[in-house]
């Protein structure tokens, strides 16, 4: 069986989605590309010989010739279009965050919920990624006893033109926010949110720290700096009661030249998660030809995500109190 694919939003995430889908996951096949930008529409349906440019988002999703959907656009527009998807009846695939607000989620989470669930998968690719899932088997094994902290470091070279402090939590830390109670198969139960006086930019406060509590009694540090300069870097260390397990390096090739031994920064997340994007992608497309449950981030997880997400920033405009996380019941 060959899926037949449409994708929403041609930037750079919709772009290298058309691209792993259409050279790396043989039972799929982009038959559609849309975006607010023809031009941009066009240029990234010509990387998939046989696509078409769809005239909107809400056409392509209506499309009989497509059979899933990937939602790549703005945030803002993620949750009409991933309703819009499960009304369908389509598997579709929504690029973190589900949405930008709460209250956004949790209309999708009852639209999934009453087309009888599982057509909505979240794009949290690091539950994919090589090290990240060997972190967590490590974890399971249990040699080195209960885990006592987590640090986690996220870094870019520079934020997106117009990056605010909120966006910083709700397009960058969400990873986190996101991976920690997946490594620890435990909830965060309340947050707290810091920063350094000043702004990288009008408007961001960047670097910012979060505290993370979650019901295991674990204590997580999140750094999340946009404006690193330096390069884009991911690190995680898990501190135990008889050791502590860290993310490798995923440098390949050392330079050593003048005197001096280096390894390089990529540009941006692309590279360090290329794998990751590729196994995500590949594994929604085996669920949707076997018809099984689809093993990326659900539509609740992704409410849940999104619900740790708002009470970062309830603390960030509260003066970094702890803020507790309660998952709506739905």
């Amino acid at each position: 069986m060959t899926v037949r694919v449409g994708v929403v939003g041609a930037g750079v995430m919709g772009a290298d989605h058309v691209r792993l889908l259409h050279g790396h996951v043989s039972d799929a096949e982009i038959v559609a590309v849309t975006d607010v930008d023809e031009a941009r529409s066009r240029a990234v349906a010509d990387t998939a010989p046989g696509a078409r440019v769809s005239p909107d988002a809400l056409a392509l999703i209506a499309d009989p010739a497509v059979d899933a959907v990937v939602i790549a656009s703005h945030d803002s527009t993620h949750a009409e279009l991933t309703v819009a998807a499960v009304r369908a009846g389509k598997p579709v695939l929504c690029e973190k965050p589900l949405a930008p607000t709460v209250a956004e989620c949790v209309e999708v989470v009852r639209e999934d919920d009453e087309a009888g669930g599982g057509l909505v998968s979240v794009g949290f690719m690091r539950r994919f990624d090589p090290a990240y899932v060997a972190l967590k088997s490590a974890l399971g094994e249990g040699a080195s006893g209960r885990v006592r902290v987590v640090h986690c470091v996220s870094r870019g070279v520079t934020s997106a033109p117009g990056a605010v402090s909120e966006f910083s939590v709700t397009g960058s830390s969400i990873h986190e926010l996101d991976i920690v109670p997946w490594l620890l198969d435990s909830p965060v139960t309340a947050v707290s949110w810091h920063a350094p006086e000043g702004e990288s930019s009008p408007g961001l406060r960047d670097p910012q720290i979060m505290l993370l509590h979650t019901a295991d009694g674990t204590l997580t540090t999140v750094e999340t700096f946009l404006n690193a300069r330096y390069g884009y870097e991911v690190r995680c260390e898990v501190v135990c009661e008889r050791g502590a397990l860290q993310l490798a390096d995923p440098a390949l090739v050392v330079s050593h030249t003048d005197r001096t031994r280096s390894t390089g920064y990529p540009a941006d997340w692309r590279p360090r998660f290329a794998d990751a994007y590729r196994l995500e992608l590949k594994a929604w497309i085996d669920a949707v030809v076997a018809g099984r449950p689809s093993p990326l981030a659900s539509a609740r997880e992704g409410l849940t995500a999104s619900v740790v997400a708002e009470a970062v920033i309830a603390s960030m405009r509260e003066g970094g109190r702890t803020v507790p996380v309660s998952v709506p019941t739905l």
